[in-house]
């Protein structure tokens, strides 16, 4: 640093404290406060110098990347002074005399002003460094037209209202007669392992459950009839989402004949104009892609979700949960499974609209299910998943510690 501040009328002097005031000692005696670098931080144009003690100890040190202390007798509320002139002696004016009066000078409302911002902006960033941000999933996708980013938000507002409408009753099957909920699991294992053998895509399978319970809510069925209702819902299902869909006799075939074309035809009849020919419904796979892009989920934890949400296909106490929460519960059930303890991102929050919370309950079923998917005559899904082109996702341990969580 050229030269000296001793004698530059740009630089407050170091001052002496007397009587609750500060005051400079004239001629020789008045030093510069050494511990703030003059070409760092210069004296105002303004007819008003600012004593150098106004900024933080932290904010000091952080405009001239030292490491700096500032003297305690620099640590006094703030200081204004006007620009010496050709006198020597002059006074140091204390904001705490004009707290007692209304009548405070312009330039100290500007100065305290400019503080309270500093101090403010050191908040919110200290607050921004702790808190998890949410990420952009979709930046990558910007030049991707099939991504339709522009208002792929607005797709997930409409399939979150609209999933409500496609819901059935938790209880609905009490109105059937002649079936029961256990005969409806026997149906969907089968089907799960019918899904498998066809090499038909996710979408057919949820919608073909979705289709089933639909229906059955809406339409007495005879346990004769019920495996009929099984294969025209997965008929209707392969002709609305897949490219080949198996013909009639395929479905006859795989159930051993136990139907004429006939009946499948008319059984199809039937199921359409009972829903109304309403097959567009957001099934739990549509929020499943959806929110494991959220979750950067990679091929182990992909796997294992939808090994999650199979087996509540199954469950018919799991008709109580909406699509969506079943969906990121399945999410937030492998997440934890695989990394041993509960992990749910602010992204995977934001994009689901489900804490923790929402979804602990449906986690644990999840789990539940885990411990007992390889035992029972029900194995359809423990099997499906136990190969390796499905990662053996169903081997995994389960995450038993959930069922102990608390909140």
């Amino acid at each position: 640093m050229a030269g000296s501040d001793e004698n530059n009328p740009g630089i407050i002097g170091q001052a002496n404290f007397q009587g609750g005031k500060f005051g400079l000692g004239g001629g020789h005696n008045r030093r510069a406060l050494s511990s703030i670098d003059r070409n760092i931080i210069e004296a105002p144009p303004y007819p008003y110098a600012i004593n150098k003690n106004v900024f933080s100890e932290k904010f000091a040190a952080q405009m001239s990347n030292k490491q700096q202390l500032i003297p305690e007798e620099a640590k006094k509320p703030l200081q204004l002074v006007p620009n010496p002139s050709e006198s020597e002696d002059y006074s140091i004016i204390d904001v705490e005399d004009y707290k007692e009066t209304d009548d405070v000078p312009m330039f100290v409302q500007h100065t305290e002003a400019m503080l309270e911002e500093i101090d403010r902006m050191e908040e919110i960033e200290m607050e921004d460094i702790g808190e998890e941000p949410v990420v952009d999933i979709d930046s990558c996708d910007k030049k991707n037209t099939l991504a339709v980013v522009e208002y792929i938000d607005d797709l997930y507002v409409h399939y979150k209202k609209a999933e409500s409408s496609c819901c059935v009753p938790p209880d609905y099957i009490a109105q059937q007669s002649d079936i029961n909920e256990r005969m409806r699991a026997i149906l969907i294992d089968w089907l799960i392992e019918v899904h498998y053998k066809f090499e038909l895509m996710d979408e057919t399978l949820y919608l073909t459950i979705n289709l089933i319970d639909r229906f059955l809510a809406a339409q007495p069925v005879v346990r004769r009839r019920l495996q009929l209702v099984g294969v025209t819902a997965m008929l209707l299902a392969c002709k609305y989402e897949e490219v080949s869909v198996p013909v009639v006799e395929d479905f006859i075939v795989i159930s051993d004949k136990a139907y004429s074309r006939k009946e499948v035809l008319e059984m199809e009849k039937l199921m359409v104009n009972t829903l109304q020919f309403n097959l567009s419904v957001p099934t739990p796979y549509v929020f499943m892609r959806r929110f494991l892009k959220a979750a950067q989920a990679d091929t182990k934890i992909e796997l294992l979700s939808f090994y999650m949400i199979e087996m509540c296909l199954v469950e018919y106490e799991m008709l109580k949960f909406p699509p969506s929460l079943l969906a990121a519960a399945a999410i937030f059930t492998a997440q934890c499974t695989l990394c041993g303890f509960q992990h749910w991102s602010k992204t995977c929050e934001w994009h689901s609209n489900y804490s923790e919370e929402h979804l602990l309950e449906c986690s644990r079923l999840m789990v539940n299910f885990h411990q007992k998917s390889g035992t029972g005559k029900l194995t359809g899904v423990h099997r499906k998943y136990s190969t390796s082109k499905y990662g053996y996702a169903a081997k995994t341990d389960p995450a038993n510690f959930l069922l102990a969580t608390r909140f």
